[in-house]
């Protein structure tokens, strides 16, 4: 214990001065015991990027996602591209997750539909399952994941996430297969670390955005031999600063993967 709040204390001191941290939750996944849980772990906010893994998994339980490589879709004229040239080219499901574009899971979310989605998220235990989007805009399947109605807090993330490996959602085990194997991979410290980014900004009453108080996750799952360690850490940022809230999350947290939880 004494090793894993020192982890908390790296991570926290790593972190951009502009940035709180509002939870980390660290579980240990064959046991389900609390390694680690500081901050307000059940509070729930926007899931924003991270939606990607339960969005995975339904897609490939429901024949939308065949594997790893398998479908590739075309970027269109419109599509959001503020993510770069990644954005602009054909993606397969391994590309979605890597650069995280929006307008894939987009194809998803409409060939699916709300109902659906819903469906899958009560029974995965995913947050509040609304899929209605902002209120009045019927943007539901364009952004729910995104600052608006659907809602999940980190300890909600990381019981997913352990079902997750455990093979234990109530879906196919092929699709909690092909969903582990597409997520990124990084290394450090002698550990293996399969995680998610998000990122997002609450918007004010007038529906603009808050870029000075940007939501950053990082959640996903670290292996050595035979440990396996679930995590989910969630920041807010108090100024604006360059970069992902997601990414910045993600480094912080990365750097600091201390040597003496060996």
């Amino acid at each position: 214990m004494r090793a894993f709040r020192s982890l908390l204390l790296s991570f926290v001191m790593a972190l951009p001065a502009s940035a709180e941290t509002l939870c980390t939750l660290l579980i240990d996944a064959p046991t389900g015991a609390t390694l680690l849980e500081e901050g307000d772990c059940d509070r729930p906010v926007t899931p924003a990027s991270t939606f990607k893994l339960p969005l995975a998994v339904i897609g490939y339980d429901t024949g939308l996602l065949i594997d790893a490589e398998t479908p590739v879709f075309s970027y269109r004229t419109g599509d959001p591209d503020w993510g770069g040239a990644p954005w602009r080219q054909d993606t397969s499901p391994t590309d979605w997750l890597r650069h995280s574009v929006l307008w894939y899971s987009r194809r998803l979310t409409h060939e699916l539909g709300a109902d659906r989605l819903a469906h899958y998220a009560r029974r995965f235990g995913y947050g509040n399952a609304d899929f209605s989007g902002d209120a009045g805009h019927y943007n539901g399947l364009d952004r729910a994941w995104i600052a608006s109605s659907l809602q999940v807090s980190p300890r909600q993330q990381a019981v997913f996430l352990r079902a997750l490996l455990r093979d234990a959602l109530p879906v196919s085990p092929a699709a909690m297969q092909k969903t582990r194997a597409i997520v990124e991979r990084r290394d450090v410290a002698g550990w293996q670390f399969k995680g998610k980014t998000g990122a997002a900004f609450p918007r004010r009453a007038n529906r603009s955005f808050d870029y000075a108080r940007g939501w950053g996750w990082y959640l996903g799952w670290a292996e050595k031999a035979d440990r396996q360690v679930v995590f989910v850490t969630l920041t807010q940022a108090t100024q604006r600063k360059e970069g992902s809230p997601g990414n910045l999350t993600r480094d912080a947290f990365l750097n600091e993967w201390p040597g003496q939880l060996d």
